[in-house]
C-alpha cells in the first residue's frame, strides 16, 4: 500500500471528491480549503486523502483531514494510519490538538460513523460548533 503525495490540482483525486458525501460543487476543479493542504492518493487513484492546516475558525489548534475517500481494495483504517505517518513526515509535529476530522452522521449509512478512523486510533472528542457533527481526534 502506497500513497503519493500530490497536488490539489490532480483530477483523479478531484473525481473521487465529486463522489463524497461533502462535496458542495461536484465538478469544480478545486476540492481543497485554501490554505496548506497536503494531497495524498494511490498510485490507482482510487483513494484520496487532505490534510489541511491553516487559520481555523473553530478555536481547534489542529490540522484537520477535511477528505478522506477509499473506492480501494485497502482496509481504510490502513490507508489513514499511513496518511497520517506521511503527514508527520511532511509537516512535523502537529499542533497541540493533533487531527481531526468531522463526520456527518445523517450522511453515513454506517451504524457506527467514523469507524474506519477509530480503527485506525482516532477518537469521539465532542461535535462541531455550528453543525453538530460528531468530531473525531488523533492526540498529538
Amino acid at each position: 500500500m502506497a500513497w503519493i503525495v500530490t497536488n490539489k490540482g490532480d483530477q483523479d483525486c478531484r473525481r473521487l471528491a465529486d463522489r463524497h458525501y461533502t462535496r458542495q460543487k461536484p465538478g469544480n476543479k478545486q476540492f481543497c480549503r485554501p490554505g496548506h493542504n497536503l494531497v495524498l492518493r494511490t498510485p490507482e487513484g482510487d483513494a484520496v486523502w487532505v490534510t489541511w492546516r491553516g487559520i481555523r475558525d473553530d478555536g481547534q489548534d489542529a490540522w484537520e483531514c477535511t477528505i478522506f475517500r477509499n473506492e480501494s481494495q485497502h482496509l481504510s483504517s490502513d490507508l489513514i494510519r499511513k496518511a497520517v505517518e506521511i503527514t508527520l513526515r511532511e509537516w512535523g509535529a502537529p499542533p497541540p490538538g493533533g487531527l481531526i476530522t468531522y463526520v456527518q452522521e445523517a450522511r453515513i449509512a454506517s451504524a457506527n460513523p467514523g469507524f474506519c478512523f477509530k480503527r485506525a486510533g482516532w477518537k469521539t472528542d465532542g461535535r462541531s460548533k455550528r453543525r453538530s457533527y460528531l468530531r473525531l481526534r488523533l492526540s498529538a
